[in-house]
């Protein structure tokens, strides 16, 4: 963005509390682009006693991870991991706990992650190609070979955190 959506003066490069923004150059108008991140929920789905890892459709071969999606208006983030968890794998779940929250610097996302106790048929939404169940023995070797890192620390601090956690 280069134009301020209030006044339509040019936007500058700002300082606020040590932090650089966007802002209106326009001596009487004080819009600031915020730029907060988008909050995203993911979920580690625990199905018949294995952690779910998924593929998406547009990624790379032998790429899986877990379940995430964008919270929608006015929905709670324990909402929208159940019905991401419906969207995407067609199950039905019960959040069991909260793992953490984790910023995704790149995209600028916060992403608040779930472990999930789902049930019924496994179903694949538009998005997801295939996926596979891990044992915790799998997940552990996952966790050694997966790029994807954010989803690694938050399978690690589900593994780690986990007291219930019923996995073969």
């Amino acid at each position: 963005m280069n134009y301020c959506p209030q006044c339509k003066s040019q936007l500058t490069i700002s300082v606020i509390d040590k932090v650089e923004y966007q802002a209106c150059s326009a001596a009487d108008c004080h819009y600031v682009v915020w730029d907060n991140p988008v909050p995203v929920v993911a979920g580690v789905v625990i199905y018949r006693e294995q952690v779910v890892l998924a593929k998406n459709a547009q990624w790379p071969d032998k790429l899986f991870s877990i379940i995430t999606g964008y919270l929608d208006k006015h929905e709670l983030p324990e909402q929208a991991v159940i019905r991401e968890l419906k969207e995407e794998l067609g199950l039905h779940g019960e959040v069991e706990s909260f793992i953490g929250h984790y910023m995704y610097k790149s995209k600028n996302q916060l992403l608040i992650a779930y472990s999930l106790r789902a049930s019924g048929e496994l179903v694949l939404g538009n998005e997801i190609a295939e996926t596979e169940l891990y044992t915790r023995e799998q997940l552990c070797q996952w966790i050694k070979t997966s790029p994807l890192k954010l989803s690694v620390n938050i399978v690690k601090d589900f593994l780690t955190n986990s007291v219930k956690l019923k996995l073969r």
